[in-house]
């Protein structure tokens, strides 16, 4: 008995001894990298407060508590100067790519500063001067006057596998040269405001301060910078997000050599597939991204792209999720010539067209309100566009406007109140005649496309009549 426990517990030690065996060891990588990291914290100086300005305070504050919370928004000192209490501090991270003094880091950190300072690893701290950087991809290129200085190596984040142990090295809460690891939890993930960045998204802990910092891989090259969490506490919640190192380094060539950085324009929005999109489209199964509108002068319009395509594949890469396709646009050089595969009507067709410079985004203009028309058998009101309407909501070729949604197909869909119908499957919609046309068409239990406009935005929405 006594020898069966002692191979009992022979054989968990044993076991136990095999699993740690199989866990990364950190160290060798810290102590190469971790002198390639700095610490970086910027100033944003005071600005004067105009006599009589009111603080702006957080919504919600009951009335008996702002006279107490005035004293934390626009005069934090509560002196009553008028001035703001003083300089705006932040800390962030970044990290040495060349000896001569060139640091990569996040837009974000270093945005509206006055001063950057650079603190590294030997507790140097030198003033930086802004190169250049990019908000869309958030990604920014700073400058120490120093020589010989400590770099890391540049990764190659394609052949990065989903489930591989990765490593931070960051400031977290200004906590300097603190060290997490983690591993990849997907790739490609697209997140709001960074369409033309697909993240690398991990469990590694990053925290405000690991921003600009670097994510290395187990060959302890860089692969990422760690830019964004996902948080409800505002703390680390196992969702952190990453820029992939070629998009960055893409970015820091350009500034490095004209001072700023472009990108790829095709020139429309677009959607996911859903299941009924790609039923009514003629597709076997969803995949793609829905062309939902073509802005006037794009290449997308020069090359005779149409409402209602769906993009299956950009330069020979396939498009299976709608947020695919904008990093790949945006990473093209300008003016270069690409190849779109398209499904338009159930038939597969081949576009090229000239890569285009990505314009700044225009303003949306309001929508008005007109007269409403009966309901109908979908279940909504709508009327025409009156000639400031199309104005206001840029849609010269007219369309008919939501007034009421009631129970039925049209609520089933989704569609809303101040929805802009512009198309209903292959028919185009102008004029409410041109809609009662197609509603008269419309098949029964069997998915079409609707096209709508809602506030600005184009959507395809799926509508089922079943009786």
């Amino acid at each position: 008995m006594l020898r069966i426990m002692s191979l009992c517990v022979f054989l968990v030690v044993l076991a136990s001894q095999n699993v740690f065996a199989q866990l990364p060891d950190f160290t060798g990588m810290v102590k190469t990298n971790g002198v390639a990291v700095v610490n970086i914290s910027t100033t944003q100086k005071a600005k004067p407060v105009p006599e009589g300005a009111k603080a702006q305070l957080p919504e919600g504050i009951p009335p008996e508590m702002e006279e107490l919370f005035k004293h934390f928004y626009n005069n934090p000192d509560g002196n009553g100067d008028g001035y703001d209490s003083g300089d705006t501090q932040s800390l962030g991270s970044g990290f040495i790519i060349s000896p001569d003094g060139y640091i990569l880091t996040n837009h974000h950190v270093v945005k509206d500063a006055d001063e950057i300072v650079v603190k590294f690893s030997d507790r140097r701290e030198l003033v930086a001067k802004l190169v250049g950087s990019d908000a869309r991809t958030d990604v920014a290129v700073l400058k120490v006057t120093a020589s010989d200085l400590p770099t890391v190596s540049i990764g190659e984040p394609d052949k990065l596998q989903v489930g591989e142990w990765v490593l931070a090295i960051g400031s977290p809460f200004g906590f300097e040269q603190s060290v997490t690891a983690g591993i990849v939890s997907a790739k490609g993930r697209s997140l709001p405001g960074g369409n033309y960045v697909p993240f690398i998204q991990t469990d590694v802990a990053i925290n405000p301060g690991n921003s600009g910092g670097p994510l290395f891989n187990m060959d302890g090259k860089v692969i990422g910078i760690n830019s964004q969490i996902y948080s409800r506490t505002g703390g680390f919640m196992g969702l952190s997000f990453a820029i992939p190192i070629d998009v960055v380094m893409n970015i820091v060539d350009q500034i490095k050599t004209k001072g700023k950085a472009s990108h790829g324009w095709l020139g429309v929005q677009i959607q996911d597939v859903t299941r009924k999109l790609a039923e009514s489209f003629g597709m076997k199964k969803p995949q793609g991204a829905l062309v939902s509108k073509i802005l006037p002068g794009s290449p997308a319009e020069k090359a005779d792209v149409q409402l209602g395509d769906v993009i299956v594949e950009f330069n020979g890469q396939a498009i299976d999720n709608s947020s695919d396709l904008p990093p790949l646009v945006g990473m093209t050089a300008i003016d270069s010539t690409a190849t779109l595969k398209i499904i338009r009507q159930g038939e597969t067709k081949t576009v090229n067209f000239k890569i285009g410079l990505l314009p700044d985004q225009p303003e949306q203009k309001a929508e008005a309100k007109p007269e409403a028309k009966p309901m109908n058998k979908i279940g909504v009101t709508i009327s025409a566009l009156s000639d400031e309407q199309k104005d206001a909501l840029e849609l010269p070729k007219g369309g008919v406007i939501v007034e009421d949604v009631g129970s039925g197909a049209a609520k089933d869909a989704g569609i809303q109140r101040g929805d802009v119908i512009l198309r209903i499957q292959n028919s185009v919609i102008r004029t409410p005649a041109d809609f009662e046309h197609a509603l008269k068409n419309l098949p029964v239990g069997k998915s079409v496309a609707v096209l709508v406009q809602r506030r600005g935005s184009p959507a395809f929405l799926a509508l089922q009549i079943d009786k």
